[in-house]
């Protein structure tokens, strides 16, 4: 098993991020309106073949659903490496992604997971080929949370964006990811600042409702837990 710390315990001083073990950094509430005058917390996920669909589908409900309750307050949007296209999900869905890579207009860039340690095409694919890994590490700006779904963490990894840091994935990978320099915490989400993981395929529920707590307000979340019928499950680890 992997070098896990209990949920509950402290977070200790960690080199890595922008957003090392106890330090500060704003929320979209905090930041307030950008220089247009949008105030929406933006959420782009990068798609590519072989995701896993609850990966990507999950969270997109969450943060879409905030517009019944908040209208404007989220905008969600889907991203493919070198352009809009058509992807070809891990179990056959086909999802057009109108969007091409722009990390610099959003404030959450979701990773998911799919296709770790198989043939064809997904997460062991994409580190395989490097470009998506390479898009993440130039990615990195203050202001910017870099979130993942299972075992999207291991493109985080691949990227160098875990090592010395708080985080999680699928437990099938939590070795893997503790071999490459991660700090894996026994917990469903942990919230390393501006690196927020969570664990396996349905945790990217309760990552997208911690990211609209965190993010929007507390009042906001408990409202879109009713509406969705859905009251998260674990720990969330902080820093």
């Amino acid at each position: 098993m992997p070098a896990t710390v209990p949920a509950e315990a402290g977070a200790s001083g960690v080199g890595g991020g922008a957003a090392a073990a106890g330090k500060q950094y704003p929320t979209k509430a905090s930041r307030g309106p950008g220089a247009s005058g949008d105030s929406a917390l933006r959420v782009q996920t990068v798609l590519f073949d072989g995701a896993e669909e609850q990966d990507f589908i999950g969270p997109y409900e969450v943060f879409s659903a905030v517009g019944y309750l908040r209208e404007d307050a989220v905008r969600m949007t889907y991203a493919a490496l070198g352009g809009p296209r058509t992807v070809t999900a891990a179990h056959g869905t086909r999802i057009v992604v109108d969007s091409g890579w722009s990390p610099e207009s959003t404030d959450i860039l979701l990773v998911p997971g799919g296709g770790w340690n198989r043939e064809g095409p997904g997460v062991t694919e994409e580190i395989k080929r490097g470009d998506l890994p390479r898009a993440l590490a130039s990615a990195v700006q203050t202001g910017l949370t870099i979130a993942s779904v299972c075992t999207g963490a291991m493109l985080l990894s691949a990227a160098k964006l875990t090592q010395g840091r708080s985080c999680t994935t699928h437990h099938l990978a939590q070795q893997e990811l503790v071999k490459e320099g991660g700090i894996v915490k026994d917990a469903r989400v942990v919230d390393d600042g501006d690196l927020v993981t969570s664990g396996g395929v349905t945790s990217g529920l309760d990552l997208a409702l911690w990211l609209v707590q965190r993010e929007v307000g507390s009042d906001l979340a408990v409202e879109l837990e009713a509406l969705l019928e859905y009251e998260r499950r674990g720990t969330v680890w902080q820093s």
